[in-house]
């Protein structure tokens, strides 16, 4: 099956990746797609919560039962063929906007979630991306400019496309053909276009 299909799309979920992963193990076929308006409970790596105004962001879980190794590069560079030219990729999850050129501050623009279980053979790949997100109606610790202090708790400030909602469908199409063009290309393909987006390149990190 194609990616994107079956889709089942919900008003309102906990979490999409939660939801995929409930249609993996009954069964679901590869490409299958959760796709969500709001959730309630999306989350991250580590724990860390994923929040997103409903109707402006890109809130989705694919399942996928050929799963190859470098699945979350593939992702990564698949959301920024999406988001454009200036967006970089933060290992190992993060898609980010760098504010003002090189060595410039960060700002999340999207999250990458990789759940799955490798022995039965399938994985469920979530990706939340800012599109119409409207930065000052988010919690004070999230927006650009935030002192670090603040800002700990939840890693990055936040970063958008600025598009508008009615946009959200669009970019998911162009996510889906992104996604199917890098996940048929060689691992060689994969790491070069990962290399040439990454944002820590010559950044002091700890």
């Amino acid at each position: 099956m194609p990616l994107g299909h079956p889709h089942v799309h919900l008003r309102r979920t906990g979490s999409t990746n939660e939801r995929a992963r409930e249609l993996a193990f009954a069964g679901a076929p590869h490409g299958t797609l959760v796709s969500a308006r709001e959730q309630t409970a999306g989350r991250g790596r580590q724990g860390r919560r994923w929040l997103a105004p409903a109707g402006r962001s890109l809130l989705v879980s694919f399942v996928l039962r050929e799963v190859p190794s470098l699945l979350p590069l593939i992702a990564a560079v698949a959301v920024c063929d999406v988001a454009g030219a200036d967006a970089r990729i933060k290992w190992p999850n993060d898609v980010v906007l760098e504010a003002a050129g090189a060595g410039a501050p960060l700002a999340k623009l999207a999250g990458i979630l990789v759940e799955g279980r490798p022995q039965a053979g399938w994985a469920v790949l979530g990706i939340g991306l800012n599109v119409a997100v409207r930065l000052d109606q988010l919690p004070a610790e999230l927006r650009p400019g935030t002192p670090k202090s603040a800002a700990a708790s939840s890693g990055l400030p936040a970063a958008t496309l600025g598009l508008e909602p009615a946009d959200v469908p669009a970019t998911l199409a162009r996510l889906i053909d992104a996604l199917d063009h890098r996940l048929a290309e060689p691992a060689a393909a994969t790491l070069r276009a990962w290399r040439a987006r990454d944002a820590l390149r010559g950044r002091e990190v700890a």
